[in-house]
């Protein structure tokens, strides 16, 4: 991975060495979550953090415009394409030894269970069906990893396994491109193939398909990743946690599986990717896949759908815009009930006329001030929300939706801003 301004926007270098436990890498990312930071000794090696950190960022990286990564994944889930197989991948350049405690990984939060790997995304290949998927990873020794599995399709893979007794082959890819990380934070059908769904934003997007190579171990993952480790998720558990979530606030110990690690791979000069749990990378990653199923979803009941967005003041997760265009009364309405439908975690939407810019949180607030009445606000008890939202003590949810969009009958001219 190499940094470039042209890419990454600003970019802060901080030389000094960092030691993994003292929390200053985490003091640095806080800093100035807008710039890419990178260390030069983290634990002795190289790092880099708030890489996607921004829409604008995530877009470049992408190479599409800033309101257009949502269609840009909703097209790659849908027309999925083939990856490009390399016998020389990046990845293979070099070997370390299964150290994982020399290794730049930190202690992001003082109440952390220990050192995590956070930009991690786990690849498994068994009985025919690949995932890639994100997963927290807390080091316990040189090669031992407690990982948070939660139930979807990587639990499903390794329940799989562990019902014939077998272990779970592995591959864990640390410094992947954009397109993979978004894929990856994806929710699709069991059985889709998110590096498919990647290739499809390669080839749209630069013109080229998604290389990969494969590791010892059989697996296949992104050729241009800065770190592969080889491993599998074994038979055994271990205590996992406490964890800083997207929230910002901290998830509980749970007994989880552990992974043992057999091989290091890397590129020439890695870049060990750091995630700030929290942090605005946090929320692009992990909202920003969300969004194409919010579009789809809504462009299903309304006829007319401009963009969706879930905002950074909600995580990227609980709070969200989707701007339409009204070809009746009522079709607000169905826009909020659509929305929640394409992202269950949704605690609150905010529906308004196509002249919005939802990326612009004072237009979305000045349409909520000047387009709208307290009866325009759609109440919902009893639905189940996110885990992840403190507030809701893990059980039920109310939703809420604002219908801000100008009434069909109404005198359109009274609705809108004066312009030169």
């Amino acid at each position: 991975m190499t940094v470039k301004d042209s890419l990454f926007g600003e970019v802060v270098t901080i030389d000094a060495k960092v030691e993994s436990d003292s929390r200053d890498a985490t003091k640095a990312l806080l800093q100035n979550q807008d710039a890419t930071i990178v260390f030069n000794d983290l634990n002795g090696r190289k790092a880099a953090g708030n890489l996607f950190s921004t829409r604008e960022k995530t877009a470049k990286a992408l190479n599409v415009p800033k309101d257009g990564i949502v269609e840009h994944l909703l097209y790659a889930v849908t027309n999925p394409a083939e990856c490009e197989i390399t016998d020389a991948p990046e990845f293979r350049e070099c070997t370390l030894p299964v150290d994982l405690m020399s290794l730049p990984i930190p202690k992001y939060f003082p109440e952390d269970g220990g050192r995590y790997i956070t930009a991690g995304v786990i690849v498994a290949d068994y009985a025919g069906k690949r995932n890639v998927s994100f997963h927290r990873m807390m080091i316990m020794d040189g090669k031992h990893i407690a990982v948070r599995l939660v139930p979807r399709h990587l639990y499903t893979l390794f329940s799989m396994a562990k019902e014939k007794g077998e272990e779970l082959k592995i591959s864990i890819c640390i410094g992947a491109q954009a397109e993979v990380l978004l894929a990856a934070a994806t929710s699709m059908d069991f059985g889709a193939d998110e590096l498919e769904v990647a290739s499809a934003m390669c080839i749209k997007g630069h013109g080229s398909p998604l290389k990969v190579g494969r590791c010892d171990n059989g697996i296949l993952v992104p050729s241009g990743t800065d770190y592969v480790f080889e491993g599998r998720i074994t038979l055994n558990e271990a205590k996992e946690g406490p964890f800083v979530d997207i929230t910002g606030t901290y998830d509980f110990e749970r007994q989880q599986p552990v992974i043992e690690i057999d091989r290091i791979w890397t590129c020439k000069d890695p870049m060990f990717h750091l995630l700030l749990p929290g942090g605005y990378e946090h929320f692009m990653l992990m909202g920003l896949p969300r969004e194409p199923m919010i579009l789809k979803t809504v462009r299903q009941a309304v006829p007319r759908v401009k963009n969706v967005r879930l905002t950074e003041g909600g995580c990227c997760w609980l709070n969200g815009v989707v701007s339409i265009k009204k070809n009746k009364e009522g079709d607000g309405v169905n826009a909020i009930m659509a929305a929640f439908t394409g992202h269950p975690s949704m605690k609150s939407v905010i529906v308004v006329d196509d002249d919005i810019d939802i990326f612009n949180d004072r237009e979305v607030e000045w349409a909520v001030a000047t387009r709208m009445q307290g009866d325009k606000i759609l109440r919902i008890p009893g639905a189940a929300g996110s885990s992840l939202d403190p507030s809701s003590h893990g059980k039920t949810t109310w939703k809420v939706g604002y219908d801000a969009t100008i009434p069909v009958d109404a005198d359109k001219s009274l609705y809108r801003k004066a312009t030169l």
